[in-house]
């Protein structure tokens, strides 16, 4: 698989990574380790997790097959911290916080350090320089070797983004934000993208392939083994089951026949090659589902093809995020 510089930095990624929010809930350690396994066998590096996935069961169901499935040193593993399980207080971004959940992580994880440590959310009750520093002290101690975002919308990432540039060599520079994005959710591009484009800040797309619709799955309606068909998911895929999102994903289907593939390779090679992207994360129930998705990698996107997806799925961008000399 092909690797990919993380933003303005020395890492190096797989340009697809495997994501880990249903490891230790719905995907146990069986299918977990066949997933890992294939994903490492395909030249796969990044594994991306997180402090609050499965309550803590993803980070240690990775631990357990790191090492004994997998060498430690040929996997780029990524975790957050911040977004916390209270009803009053979503996101905490204190560095009390932060450093007492990376040494927990790292505990889960049966590592002494994490590759990239990434802030989960903004949290507007802490300043951001504290939520700053604490990076910055995990970097330094060595338990971080690299650090990121996730969820900051534009403001927020060109702020922390700037303040840690602001004193080159004594502030670690951001080296990733991980947003949502896909053909159903381009919002990024107003505001976000074009920051971190600027700023040399590498994006890792989360839900490329639109929470699973783009698949096609729900075009005859919803599979009853599908992440629509579960009362703890199906808030999450309803928003992309609209005439919106239909006419999307019928272009998607359509570019996919006339390519000879799929619609999950048609949907994941756009956004794996858009413009900044450094890895898009994907999960998947089973070693089955992640070959398919991993089997993208001989797929480019003919010009044609991309230019008809984006017209149809093109976002409404109006003032102030285009050109004002044209309003």
């Amino acid at each position: 698989m092909e690797q990919r510089h993380l933003g303005r930095t020395g890492l190096r990624v797989s340009r697809i990574g495997l994501g880990t929010l249903t490891w230790g809930r719905d995907t146990d350690e069986h299918d977990a380790a066949d997933q890992l396994k294939a994903f490492w066998d395909a030249g796969g590096t990044l594994v991306d997790t997180a402090d609050v996935y499965g309550g803590g069961e993803a980070e240690y169901l990775l631990g357990r097959l790191v090492g004994s499935l997998v060498p430690r040193q040929d996997l780029v593993i990524a975790t957050k911290a911040g977004n916390v399980p209270d009803p009053y207080r979503r996101f905490n971004g204190s560095r009390g916080h932060l450093l007492a959940a990376l040494d927990a992580s790292l505990e889960r994880l049966g590592t002494d350090y994490v590759d990239l440590w990434q802030v989960h959310a903004f949290d507007p009750a802490t300043p951001l320089e504290e939520t700053l520093q604490a990076v910055d002290l995990a970097v330094s101690s060595g338990r971080v070797r690299y650090a990121g975002v996730s969820n900051f919308c534009g403001w927020q990432l060109a702020k922390a983004a700037t303040w840690q540039l602001a004193a080159p060599g004594m502030r670690t520079r951001l080296a990733s934000t991980q947003m949502e994005y896909s053909l159903l959710q381009r919002g990024i591009e107003r505001e976000v993208l074009p920051a971190a484009l600027d700023l040399g800040i590498g994006l890792l797309p989360s839900s490329p392939l639109g929470r699973g619709v783009l698949t096609g799955k729900y075009r005859q309606g919803t599979p009853s083994d599908s992440r629509g068909a579960s009362d703890r998911l199906a808030p999450f895929v309803e928003p992309y089951l609209d005439d919106a999102a239909a006419r999307i994903t019928d272009a998607v289907a359509t570019a996919a026949d006339g390519l000879a593939t799929s619609p999950l390779h048609v949907a994941l090679a756009w956004v794996r090659d858009r413009p900044g992207v450094a890895a898009p994360i994907v999960g998947a129930r089973n070693a089955g589902q992640l070959a398919e998705a991993l089997s993208v990698e001989a797929l480019s996107l003919p010009y044609e093809i991309c230019q008809a997806l984006d017209d149809v799925s093109a976002p409404v961008h109006r003032y102030p995020d285009q050109d004002w000399s044209t309003l």
